[in-house]
């Protein structure tokens, strides 16, 4: 299940998802992304912090998302983990070891 809630704020809007972003619902964030309201100053903001699980489809929309321009926020190791991926091109050491240990 996925939850996705649309905040717009003087500086931007936020879409705040929370669940598993895996299967159907990796569709649904991406109908809600390209439903925003027209564009705010800043970059919207893709608010990871409730999200409990990733899949390949979910992470590879999220990839998508930032290169439109999203700017992505976590909070869980493994969600962090897949956003410095997503935004640095590769994970840290910590995060390669994070993953090994979920293993």
């Amino acid at each position: 299940m996925l939850k996705i809630t649309v905040r717009e704020e003087t500086s931007g809007a936020t879409l705040e998802v929370e669940g598993r972003l895996a299967g159907p619902w990796v569709d649904e964030l991406d109908r809600a992304w390209r439903n925003m309201p027209d564009p705010r100053p800043g970059h919207p903001i893709v608010d990871l912090s409730g999200v409990t699980f990733i899949d390949g489809a979910g992470k590879a929309l999220l990839a998508r998302l930032w290169k439109d321009g999203a700017k992505l926020q976590a909070a869980g190791c493994l969600t962090r983990c897949i956003v410095e991926e997503i935004t640095t091109g590769a994970p840290s050491d910590s995060c390669q070891a994070t993953q090994k240990e979920q293993r």
